[in-house]
């Protein structure tokens, strides 16, 4: 009897052993875990106070990973043959001089989309150059269908054109005559930028009328033939382009199909030594 109930006590005394045992085993997890958990938030909260009180960290962190990203995706692009991913530069839209025509005025439309058909270009960026020259031609005093009369005549809203002579961009202004005029654009090669090349153009217009003392003969002087027997018609065709473009403005139907404008500057012939100097201030 006393060795049952010995077996029976030693078995009692086994369990509850070991039953303690396990409730150590999962108390001491259970404090573990709970430590652990602390140190991670404690880790998460220290470093997003790093990252949140130092933002050139963050910003780096941010630009590496999104770089990183790029990266991939532009790897994963080239492997499929999509060359253009590697080449995405969606900052691009702000070099580009254009406009919807619907944010401009009733009479400035009319004279953008005029122009578009006259000279088979497309509407938007005649509607930026429509646009400029509204703005400078009201700072400058000049009229603006005076000044894309000029663009028309000079260039035909090509804004990289050259002259034999050396004159460059929509309103073929003498670059390496007018370069100081060009310091405050960065430099020559501003020339070609089509807004940069008008506010220029406007600006030797303007000196060109004021040393003239009247429009015609200002035009003669801007196309260097102040000093010639006769400019090859040159004023005559920009005053004409004028006035369809003031007619466009008001309202008026005028026909695109009209006499072919061409250009002449390198038609007129060239100015005698002595005058040389007098025309190149100008132009």
């Amino acid at each position: 009897m006393t060795t049952r109930q010995d077996l029976f006590s030693l078995a009692r005394h086994t369990r509850d052993s070991a039953s303690l045992f396990v409730k150590d085993i999962g108390n001491g997890l259970l404090v573990v875990s709970h430590n652990t958990l602390a140190l991670v938030g404690l880790a998460v909260v220290s470093v997003l106070l790093v990252f949140t009180s130092q933002a050139g960290l963050r910003e780096k962190l941010e630009s590496a990973t999104l770089g990183w990203l790029s990266a991939r995706q532009e790897a994963r692009a080239e492997a499929e043959g999509n060359t253009l991913m590697a080449a995405a530069e969606p900052d691009a839209i702000a070099r580009a001089t254009a406009t919807d025509p619907r944010e401009l005025s009733r009479q400035q439309a009319a004279v953008a989309h005029w122009l578009a058909r006259r000279y088979s270009v497309a509407p938007e960026p005649i509607s930026r150059l429509v646009q400029e020259a509204w703005a400078v031609g009201q700072r400058a005093k000049v009229e603006p269908t005076l000044i894309l009369a000029i663009m028309a005549i000079e260039s035909r809203f090509n804004p990289f054109a050259q002259s034999s002579v050396g004159a460059q961009g929509l309103m073929q202004v003498m670059t390496r005559v007018h370069d100081d005029k060009y310091e405050a654009f960065g430099g020559t090669l501003a020339a070609f930028d089509p807004v940069t090349n008008l506010r220029v153009g406007v600006q030797v217009l303007k000196e060109c009328i004021q040393r003239a003392g009247g429009l015609e003969e200002g035009l003669r002087y801007y196309v260097g033939a102040a000093n010639l027997a006769e400019d090859t018609g040159y004023a005559a065709r920009v005053l004409s382009e004028h006035e369809m473009l003031k007619a466009v403005a008001a309202g008026r139907t005028v026909p695109t199909m009209t006499t072919t404008v061409r250009p002449v500057r390198e038609a007129a012939s060239a100015p005698s030594t002595g005058d040389s100097a007098q025309v190149a201030l100008l132009r």
